[in-house]
């Protein structure tokens, strides 16, 4: 059964692409939170169409007015790029989108503090976009970046980063034949009972 595509926000709502609050400090007199949300609004229309380059485009140009007006290390500024990640995924260039999701990741590290439920979120994301991306040759490379980012904000202990270490793991090993990914042995690595074969262990997905 091919891996489900876990779209970042779960399932994407008008909500996804209205950026949050500024994070730090009140919006300069330029582009607005407000013009922003209409921005990414209009993004979204012009992908859910079909026209993806045409709405990376416009999102791009967003991000140079949002990173000139708030600066990088800002809540709108970070929403936008992790809305450039989302259209390189759709456009099927996953090692672009990983590679803003993983950047977005720690822009909210050091904004929001890497004990922020919203940099675990991101990670998240991360986590689920990588698991989308084709098999070899990227997957590989792609989880080794993954798995590099989330231990630097998360410690290398965390549940979530144990779980993407196991993930990557079981994609590197040939698995014998009529096991799956997630399938270990063993009782240490094994899913708890009622949980999914890839669902993190204590709530880390």
């Amino acid at each position: 059964m091919p891996e489900p595509l876990y779209l970042p926000w779960g399932t994407v709502t008008p909500e996804f692409w209205a950026a949050p609050e500024p994070g730090i400090a009140s919006p300069p007199s330029g582009l607005t939170p407000a013009a922003l949300r209409a921005g990414l609004v209009k993004v979204a229309g012009i992908a859910g169409d079909g026209h993806l380059s045409d709405a990376a485009a416009l999102a791009a140009r967003i991000d140079r007015d949002a990173t000139a007006e708030f600066g990088e290390l800002d809540l709108l500024t970070i929403q936008v790029r992790e809305v450039r990640g989302y259209l390189a995924a759709l456009a099927g260039d996953h090692s672009s989108g990983l590679s803003w999701y993983l950047h977005a990741a720690q822009l909210r590290v050091a904004v929001q503090g890497p004990g922020h439920p919203d940099v675990e979120a991101a990670t998240r994301r991360a986590y689920s976009l990588w698991r989308a991306v084709p098999p070899e040759p990227d997957r590989q490379r792609l989880g080794a970046a993954l798995l590099t980012v989330a231990t630097d904000i998360h410690g290398p202990d965390s549940p979530l980063v144990r779980h993407i270490r196991g993930r990557l793991y079981d994609f590197a090993v040939p698995l014998p034949e009529g096991r799956l990914p997630g399938d270990r042995v063993g009782a240490e690595t094994s899913s708890p009972p009622g949980r999914g074969a890839d669902e993190p262990a204590d709530g880390a997905r």
